[in-house]
């Protein structure tokens, strides 16, 4: 047994987080919906189509973890998130350049983009449980962390920011307003430029993902005895796991939970214009902020709660913890479409959603090292993780495609009051889908009990 690393094990986190942040570009999706539907932007697309580009992004990241999880146990880690950034980054390139139509953006930002995501998202995880089996609620978050947080940087990056920080004023217009690149509309120079740094930023991230020495432990850490229920000593193969009822109650909990809030990730900020307006809580000028800083708010929650739900379930364990963010998240689901018409109550609501969704990815990973092993997370997990990429497809096209009956029975009203009660009214129905997938997971995670050993 090694008791001491070849190096550092919190550089491994340290490139992690660098690649997580580039990884999260997914999650700034929201940022660029409003040029893409505008009908003075070029684009003119559907509601329904810039959530299918969403979804299609997030079931291929899903689909393409599983096969990342195979590959990197056969040839290492640093490998495959090298390819991974390099993919993304030319996904986001292309799309810049000939990004100019659905099916462009469709096949660049959707298909290749979100399998460079795929490839690389599963390293950092399976990584940092082997370096870190002490922690591996924190590390997962902390890993993952990233992802969140990254979400805000390129959000504001590409929609500017107006506010006040310690008493400075700040007026950053974005470079969705500033920046053209090559005679590109700015959504498309936007792409090509984001895709230049997510390609330089995985790639420097993938040099320090390396596995620690066969047999490592953390100096002064015992391994919990091999008795112990849900202790990751446990090692099962992929396919011993998929014959196992736990895999599929945990994969059925993980897709009710992160629903809700992929479902608003996609659409908040046409949902706060719509609930702001309706409630005449803003103008058409402060509405633009208000969203603005609720989608902000959001990701950086999203990352916060990928750290403390991680460190809440080291403490309380992983069954305790999934149940408590399951209720959280559904309550605040059903609260939402009534507290989202107040300024205070989008952001709130916002934050709260934000920090229990990021709370599946530390959660969900963790419980998958917990119940099936540490040696085969990465591609365990990968399995686990296509609940993700189900509900990347169900709670975005439920969403698009609630928005876009509401703008029919908005045009078809008798005035203009009339036409934003009804694209408010057509909110009501998802919000309720999305609480009763919430509730629906946490009565399962209560049902899951972990595998016992076989002889």
């Amino acid at each position: 047994m090694s008791d001491q690393p070849t190096m550092n094990r919190w550089i491994v986190v340290a490139g992690a987080i660098l690649i997580q942040l580039c990884l999260g570009a997914i999650y700034a999706w929201s940022v660029f919906t409003k040029p893409l539907i505008a009908l003075d932007g070029g684009y003119a697309f559907t509601n329904t189509q810039t959530q299918i580009i969403f979804s299609a992004g997030l079931a291929v990241f899903a689909v393409v973890m599983v096969l990342a999880g195979r590959l990197q146990a056969k040839t290492g880690p640093r490998p495959i998130a090298m390819i991974g950034g390099i993919v993304l980054g030319i996904g986001y390139m292309l799309g810049g350049f000939f990004g100019n139509t659905f099916i462009a953006q469709l096949i660049c930002i959707g298909v290749i983009g979100g399998a460079g995501i795929g490839l690389g998202y599963v390293v950092p995880i399976a990584v940092g449980v082997k370096w870190f089996p002490d922690k591996k609620g924190l590390i997962t978050g902390l890993s993952v962390a990233g992802f969140g947080f990254g979400a805000t940087l390129w959000v504001k990056l590409a929609g500017g920011f107006k506010s006040i920080l310690w008493l400075v004023p700040l007026d950053y217009p974005g470079l969705l307003k500033t920046f053209h690149l090559f005679g590109l509309p700015s959504v498309q120079s936007v792409f090509f430029l984001y895709g230049i740094v997510f390609l330089v930023c995985v790639v420097l991230g993938s040099l320090v993902m390396l596995n620690p020495p066969a047999g490592y432990k953390p100096k002064g850490w015992t391994p919990p005895p091999a008795t112990s229920a849900a202790s990751g000593a446990f090692d099962m193969t992929s396919g011993q796991m998929l014959g196992t009822p736990q895999f599929y109650l945990l994969w059925l909990t993980f897709m009710g939970s992160a629903m809700a809030g992929l479902m608003v990730i996609g659409c908040i900020s046409l949902f706060g214009s719509d609930a702001l307006l309706a409630s005449k809580a803003a103008t058409k000028e402060q509405v633009v902020a208000i969203t603005g800083t609720a989608m902000a708010l959001l990701a950086i929650f999203n990352g916060l709660g990928r750290i403390v739900w991680g460190m809440v379930s080291d403490k309380i364990g992983r069954k305790p913890a999934i149940f408590i963010m399951c209720i959280l998240q559904g309550a605040i689901m059903l609260l939402f479409f009534k507290i989202g018409g107040s300024t205070m109550g989008l952001i709130v609501g916002a934050c709260i959603i934000g920090f229990n969704f990021g709370g599946n990815f530390a959660l969900f990973p963790a419980a998958t090292a917990d119940f099936f092993g540490n040696k085969n997370v990465g591609l365990n997990y990968g399995w686990v993780f296509l609940a993700y990429g189900v509900a990347g497809i169900c709670g975005p096209f439920i969403a698009g495609h609630f928005t876009d009956a509401a703008k029919a029975a908005a045009a078809a009203a008798s005035s203009p009051e009339l036409a934003l009660a009804a694209k408010l009214a057509a909110w009501k129905m998802p919000m309720l889908i999305a609480a009763a997938g919430c509730f629906a997971g946490a009565v399962l995670s209560a049902l899951v009990q972990p595998p016992k050993a076989k002889a």
